[in-house]
């Protein structure tokens, strides 16, 4: 094997480590329960499919400028720089509710370098790229499709809308106070010229096309419609629209689900294990939530908990507030890390710093609030 091949190797598992490491658990679970007819029930189909259908509609969305276009709106009127801050994180913050963490982030943190440093503002790069990546992390476990985890717990627990929305209200609602008073701790200055360009959403019918599709998806999401209807009505739109959409679709996180889903499901029919981990979890489900997302991030964190308690509330607390801590509770935050250390004139290390404490004092108070909530 040359060294070309190991280099792309060695690169793709660092790309995706999380992966690697699901596969490798799901293959030694397999020496310990055979394969056999039971492993078809370990999938979650409607939860991959969701995930699959909103990933292609959000795509085509961002591709027709859809969030671009809502930002230079809103940017229109900006004339001090905490104003500009506060339209940038909270634009992080609400869309991440519909269109999920990571996209918010990939949509957003390049608009706010490009329009930062076009108003020579670049001193504020760090702190506002780091508000939005709590925004997007905190603003998106509102709502059951504002991030994977979600939509996973969200769908196995069988929990309605309703309940969903009313649990998650209250921290929400600190988070979104804990963001004004960051931003308003923002040095302020008056901006000289217009902050935002124009930016128009183009591609015909396709925006209201990829509309009605989402509507498709959220009515799939509170259980109007089945999922093979939705999986139906939107590949087969999806194509006639635009079918390059498919290559946008993040394959490697739907096989990581179908990894972690075999190695639960073997795990949960091994009684010793299950039994420990069980009492391992129970009545920890937030300290293990969000420790457990510092070390693996909190998307498999959810998934690895959820076959060993029946808490789901304090679950859903422990790996939403788990995004917050370490670079990697939430693989969102590497988002905007990589598009801050793509930009001009970087400081990595100051961006770490800003990043952790930051990260550290959002998640002390929410950590906090969700103690004092989940036992009210």
């Amino acid at each position: 094997m040359n060294n070309r091949v190991l280099t792309k190797i060695a690169g793709f598992i660092k790309k995706e480590a999380v992966l690697c490491a699901a596969a490798v658990l799901a293959v030694i679970s397999i020496f310990f329960v055979p394969p056999d007819s039971g492993y078809l029930g370990y999938i979650d189909y409607r939860v991959i499919s969701l995930l699959f259908c909103l990933m292609l509609v959000v795509a085509g969305l961002r591709s027709v400028g859809l969030f671009t276009t809502l930002g230079s709106m809103l940017l229109k009127h900006a004339k001090s720089t905490r104003y500009l801050a506060f339209i940038l994180v909270f634009l992080c913050f609400f869309c991440s509710m519909f269109i999920t963490n990571d996209v918010s982030l990939i949509t957003f943190v390049p608009f706010a370098i490009m329009l930062l440093s076009a108003a020579g503002q670049t001193g504020l790069l760090i702190p506002v790229i780091v508000l939005q990546t709590i925004a997007a992390n905190l603003g998106s476990m509102f709502t059951p499709i504002g991030n994977p985890q979600n939509l996973y717990l969200y769908s196995t627990f069988h929990i309605t809308i309703q309940e969903f929305l009313t649990l998650m209200l209250p921290l929400t609602l600190i988070s979104a106070v804990l963001l004004v008073i960051a931003i308003l701790l923002l040095k302020n200055s008056p901006l000289t010229s217009a902050a935002a360009p124009d930016s128009h959403m183009s591609g015909g019918i396709r925006p209201a096309a990829y509309l009605i599709l989402f509507l498709v998806c959220i009515a799939c999401v509170v259980h109007i419609i089945e999922f093979p209807i939705m999986l139906a009505i939107t590949v087969t739109v999806i194509f006639f629209c635009d079918r390059s959409l498919f290559a946008r679709v993040d394959y490697f996180l739907l096989l990581t689900f179908v990894c972690f889903f075999i190695f639960i499901g073997n795990m949960e029919r091994i009684p010793a294990v299950s039994a420990l981990m069980s009492r391992l979890i129970n009545n920890r489900e937030i300290a293990v939530g969000i420790g457990l997302s510092q070390i693996i991030s909190n998307v498999p964190a959810a998934i690895l908990l959820s076959g060993f308690t029946d808490n789901y509330p304090a679950l859903l607390y422990g790996v939403n507030i788990g995004g917050l801590g370490t670079l990697i509770a939430s693989l969102a935050s590497i988002i905007s890390y990589r598009g801050y250390c793509n930009s001009s004139d970087t400081h990595k290390g100051k961006y770490i710093l800003v990043f952790t404490v930051y990260n550290l004092i959002f998640l002390a108070v929410l950590c906090l609030a969700a103690s004092i909530t989940i036992n009210i």
